[in-house]
């Protein structure tokens, strides 16, 4: 199963993402850390990434995805061409869109700790977001409760989706 936990900064990407790697039996990578060092630079520095900029990156997050038969990856995806440039390395990804309110997650990117993407960001992210559609392999579900909560549900939604498959 390889499957890209997804959404805005502040939902939960990281700390769900590696609860459904556990879950699953699979290893975990924080697509943050697939970022070349440019584009980190450039959101520490307040500055959106454009397409450009994320394009390269995403190839490195499907090419990480077909690395592994059990593999969890957080990575924001906002777009849906964003998930179809996954696609083209990845066919077999599965996506787990996590939802928040704004005030959420201000709250939540206001309590971690020391990170490059600043909260001034997240409106640029949510004029982004293009949550997924039917006919995407994925689920939807709120980000608020427990992330091994959290997990265990996407763990059973993404299980019953690809019996159906």
């Amino acid at each position: 199963m390889r499957v890209v936990v997804m959404g805005p900064s502040g939902c939960g990407k990281s700390t769900v993402g590696r609860a459904l790697a556990d879950a699953l039996g699979a290893r975990f990578v924080d697509g943050d850390d697939l970022h070349p060092s440019a584009n980190v630079e450039k959101m520490a520095a307040g500055v959106p990434l454009t397409d450009e900029d994320r394009m390269p990156w995403l190839a490195t997050v499907g090419a990480e995805l077909g690395s592994d038969a059990r593999i969890v990856i957080a990575c924001s995806a906002l777009r849906r061409v964003y998930r179809d440039a996954i696609r083209e390395s990845e066919p077999r990804v599965l996506f787990a869109e996590l939802t928040a309110s704004r005030d959420e997650l201000l709250r939540r990117m206001g309590e971690r700790g020391p990170h490059f993407m600043p909260a001034s960001l997240l409106d640029s992210q949510l004029a982004t977001l293009e949550s997924l559609q039917p006919d995407e392999p994925g689920v939807r579900i709120g980000g608020l409760a427990p992330a091994d909560a959290v997990a265990a549900s996407i763990a059973g939604e993404l299980t019953s989706a690809q019996s159906l498959r």
